[in-house]
């Protein structure tokens, strides 16, 4: 369990690697161009500030058991990037943005899957 665990920790912190850091770094135009039609209702300061939460996010599912260094970080940060999607699966219902749940929905049970892991039985 432990294999998968990290597994799934290395997806996420992938996924949300990368999605941070593109909310992060693109103008707030060139990612409602690209089809996160999302941001429209948001400014520019709290787009970017989702994607630095999604990095610091993602690193927080890897470095600190890596270097074990508060490795208690990795189920928090598994926590809160849980507590993100549920945010992300209210927004998408709210807009009627359909087809993005089935990516929130998986994101949010893998989330929770290395949340439970971590703060439970295969803790580091």
């Amino acid at each position: 369990m432990n294999i998968a665990l990290w597994i799934v920790a290395g997806l996420l912190a992938a996924a949300f690697l990368g999605a941070g850091a593109m909310k992060s770094l693109q103008p707030k135009e060139k990612l409602a161009a690209s089809g996160l039609g999302w941001v429209e209702d948001y400014s520019a300061v709290a787009v970017k500030a989702i994607g630095v939460i999604e990095v610091l996010a993602a690193i927080g599912l890897i470095l600190p058991a890596l270097v074990d260094v508060a490795p208690i970080l990795v189920p928090l940060a598994a926590a809160g990037l849980a507590v993100t999607m549920v945010g992300a699966i209210v927004v998408h219902v709210r807009r009627k943005e359909n087809q993005a749940l089935p990516v929130n929905a998986v994101l949010l049970l893998l989330s929770v899957f290395v949340a439970w892991g971590r703060f439970g039985p295969y803790a580091f």
